[in-house]
């Protein structure tokens, strides 16, 4: 089995592309970071980018090199996976969607239309992010130098639900299970199984036992 290339789509040398992918019109694959001077990034050549066996990019997506892309993973119309980030097979990034530098993404994760995950954040598998979620990494907001060892993106553990246009702040932990209501601000971590909502978002209830996931 073969891969599927649009004649306009950009695909940089070295990438490897696994069979059955599909790289559709306008997408560009394997890109090296482009930086400047004063990122925080680092600014280092990049090994080539792995794309996992039925994985496709879609219409004018950009995925950069130094990634690892597990099967059967969907990168939608114009969202961008940038360097050194490892996902996990059949996970989505929706329409539109940003997945910064470092980020580390498990299986089965559905990450949906516009939303933002920050550089350095980690998402487990069976993660539910809805769209226009947002996220930070950085509490001082460019400025001081302690920033640099303090900077980190959220954590959200396996099988939690984001819901639409909330905010998790820098270094926040949203526990296994939890869901986070749409437009919640969360300042401060959030316990396994718990529902949480507002500004700052506050504990409301459980989760109902029947949405939880098998174990296992």
């Amino acid at each position: 089995m073969s891969a599927e290339i649009a004649p306009n789509a950009v695909v940089y040398p070295g990438t490897i592309i696994g069979d059955g992918c599909e790289i559709l019109d306008g997408a560009v694959v394997g890109k090296q970071p482009t930086l400047s001077p004063r990122s925080t990034a680092k600014q280092e050549d990049l090994p080539p980018l792995e794309l996992g066996p039925g994985t496709i990019v879609s219409t004018g997506a950009i995925v950069f090199a130094g990634t690892r892309i597990g099967a059967r993973v969907i990168v939608g119309d114009q969202a961008c996976v940038r360097e050194r980030c490892e996902i996990g097979d059949d996970v989505v990034v929706g329409r539109g969607a940003l997945v910064e530098n470092d980020t580390t993404i498990g299986t089965l994760t559905k990450i949906q239309a516009m939303a933002y995950i920050t550089a350095y954040s980690t998402l487990e598998d069976n993660v539910f992010v809805a769209p226009c979620v947002q996220t930070a990494n950085d509490n001082f907001m460019g400025r001081t130098e302690k920033r640099h060892e303090l900077r980190r993106g959220p954590t959200i553990r396996r099988g939690a639900r984001v819901g639409a246009g909330a905010v998790l702040c820098p270094g926040v932990e949203i526990g296994e299970e939890a869901f986070v209501g749409a437009g919640a601000v969360v300042v401060e971590d959030v316990a396994p199984r718990v529902v949480v909502v507002g500004n700052p978002a506050r504990v409301l209830r459980d989760v109902p036992p029947d949405e939880l996931l098998e174990e296992g």
